[in-house]
């Protein structure tokens, strides 16, 4: 949740013509993570929350390739590319710990 309200306070001052283009589709991915991690957590089982873990990552790196292209086009800065690509290994971290740990847990 953290990483997504930083991504949306760092896509406030994008142009407004990015308003339905890099705007949307860095907020749309980076709220994905989250939502994606909690609909997997209350299916109740361990295959199904798996599922929307792997799904979360891939949000997660949509969200990387965004930023990126964010800051090539110049309206992130630098410092705050790498605070929020920080966040983003990070949250990579914990969700293919998540992973490992219910693989071990069902096996």
């Amino acid at each position: 949740m953290d990483l997504a309200t930083e991504c949306y306070r760092a896509t406030s001052g994008f142009p407004a013509s990015e308003t339905y283009g890099l705007t949307s589709q860095i907020r749309r991915s980076a709220s994905s993570i989250p939502a994606n991690i909690a609909e997997g957590h209350g299916r109740k089982l361990t295959g199904p929350f798996v599922q929307f873990l792997r799904i979360a990552q891939g949000s997660l790196k949509e969200l990387e390739t965004h930023l990126m292209l964010a800051s090539r086009l110049s309206f992130l800065e630098e410092n705050r590319l790498q605070d929020l690509l920080q966040a983003a290994e990070e949250i990579g971290k914990m969700i293919r710990s998540m992973i490992r740990r219910l693989q071990e847990k069902s096996a």
